[in-house]
C-alpha cells in the first residue's frame, strides 16, 4: 500500500515539516532505511539519522527537531514511539481478520461459537467449550473440555489449553504455549514420588498476552491466576496456585514458584527466579537474573542472587570485582605487623 506524508499526519496528528506528498511505499529501521520507507526516531541518540537516512519521511519527536527544514520530509509530534505504534496498530487493523471453519477442524457437538470467529484446520474443540465472539484460532490448537474463551482472543498454532480453563476477553497466546498443564506436585513415600492429582484450572484475565513456548499449570485445587492486562513474555515457567495480578511485565525465562502471589504493575526481568510462597508487593522492579527468595514491599527495586536491594547490591559489587586486590592489600598490612612484631 501507498501513503502520502499527509495522510499519515492526518492519523497521528503530525505537522509536516517538507513534502506533504512524498510517497510512502513501506517501512524501516532508522538504522537501514529504505529509499520510500517511513521510520521515526524518539531518542536523541538517533537524532543524526535526520541528516543522512534514505528515508522518504520520517516521524520525529517535536524536541529533538532544531531547524525549519531538512533533508528529509519530517511528521513532528510530540512522541515520536507512541504515534508510530498507533500507525502499526492501524496497519494490523487494515490486515483483517479471519472468519469461518476451516476444513478439518474438530467439534464436539456441544460446543458454542460466537459470532465472526475463526477456527483453523485441524484445531480441536472439546465438549462444552465455548468460544466468544471475533476470536481467532489458529490450526493445530487443542481446547479441552469446559474451557470458556473470551470475545477477540488470538490464539496461534500449537497452543494447548486443558479441561476447565477460562481466558479472558482481547487476550493472545503464542504458539507452543500450554495453558493447565499440571502443577509439579509429588509427595515423598516409602516407594518414591507419589503424584498429587492437579485438579483446579487457569484462568486469564482481559488483554493478557503470553509468549511462545510458556508453560502454566493449573492449580493443586482452585485456580492459578494472570490479573487484567498482564503481558508474559516467551519461555516462562509459572507454576501451581500463583496468583498474578494486573499490569504486570514479565520478561523471557523468568520462573515463578507455587503459590505466590503477585500485585499489580510490578516489573520482572529475563532469567529471574522467584521463590514459593512469598508475596510481592506493587510496583516492584526485580532486575534480570535475580533469585527472590522473601516477601517483597511495595516499589522495591532488587537485584541478585539472594536478591537485595538494587542500590546496594551495586555497590557491594564494585567492592566484589576488587576483592582479589583487596584481599592482596590485607595480606600486605598483615605481613607488614607481623614483620614489626618480631623487629
Amino acid at each position: 500500500m501507498e501513503f502520502t506524508a499527509s495522510q499519515i499526519a492526518a492519523l497521528i496528528n503530525g505537522k509536516i515539516i517538507g513534502d506533504e506528498n512524498a510517497l510512502i511505499t513501506g517501512v524501516s529501521p532508522i538504522e537501514s532505511c529504505e529509499e520510500g520507507h517511513l521510520s521515526f526516531i524518539a531518542q536523541e541518540r538517533f537524532a543524526d539519522y535526520i541528516e543522512k537516512t534514505k528515508c522518504a519521511v520520517l516521524i520525529v519527536s517535536e524536541k529533538l527537531l532544531t531547524k525549519d527544514s531538512y533533508p528529509v520530509t519530517i511528521i513532528a509530534v510530540d512522541d515520536a514511539y507512541l504515534s508510530f505504534q498507533v500507525l502499526m496498530n492501524l496497519y494490523n487493523d487494515m490486515q483483517g481478520r479471519k472468519t469461518g471453519i476451516e476444513q478439518g477442524a474438530v467439534f464436539h457437538e456441544t460446543a458454542s461459537v460466537g459470532e465472526n470467529v475463526y477456527v483453523g484446520a485441524f484445531t480441536c474443540v472439546s465438549e462444552k467449550v465455548k468460544i466468544g465472539d471475533g476470536s481467532q484460532i489458529y490450526p493445530h490448537v487443542y481446547i479441552g473440555k469446559n474451557v470458556k474463551i473470551g470475545k477477540n482472543c488470538i490464539i496461534y498454532s500449537g497452543v494447548r489449553i486443558y479441561d476447565y480453563c477460562v481466558i479472558g476477553d482481547n487476550c493472545v497466546i503464542h504458539s507452543n504455549t500450554v495453558i493447565g498443564s499440571d502443577g509439579f506436585g509429588f509427595q515423598v513415600t516409602k516407594e518414591g514420588y507419589q503424584k498429587i492429582p492437579q485438579l483446579g484450572n487457569v484462568v486469564l484475565g482481559d488483554h493478557v498476552e503470553i509468549g511462545s513456548n510458556c508453560s502454566i499449570d493449573r492449580g493443586t485445587i482452585g485456580s492459578t491466576v494472570i490479573g487484567k492486562g498482564t503481558k508474559i513474555d516467551n519461555l516462562i515457567q509459572i507454576a501451581h496456585n500463583v496468583k498474578i495480578g494486573e499490569h504486570n511485565v514479565i520478561a523471557a525465562q523468568a520462573g515463578i514458584a507455587g503459590s505466590t502471589t503477585i500485585g499489580n504493575w510490578n516489573q520482572i526481568g529475563g532469567q529471574a527466579g522467584i521463590v514459593g510462597h512469598i508475596q510481592i508487593g506493587n510496583q516492584v522492579r526485580v532486575q534480570a537474573q535475580s533469585g527472590v527468595n522473601s516477601s517483597t514491599k511495595d516499589g522495591e527495586i532488587l537485584y541478585g542472587s539472594p536478591a537485595i536491594n538494587a542500590s546496594e547490591y551495586r555497590r557491594n559489587y564494585v567492592h566484589f570485582r576488587n576483592f582479589t586486590e583487596i584481599v592482596k592489600r590485607i595480606n600486605s598490612i598483615e605481613k607488614s605487623a607481623k614483620d614489626k612484631t618480631s623487629e
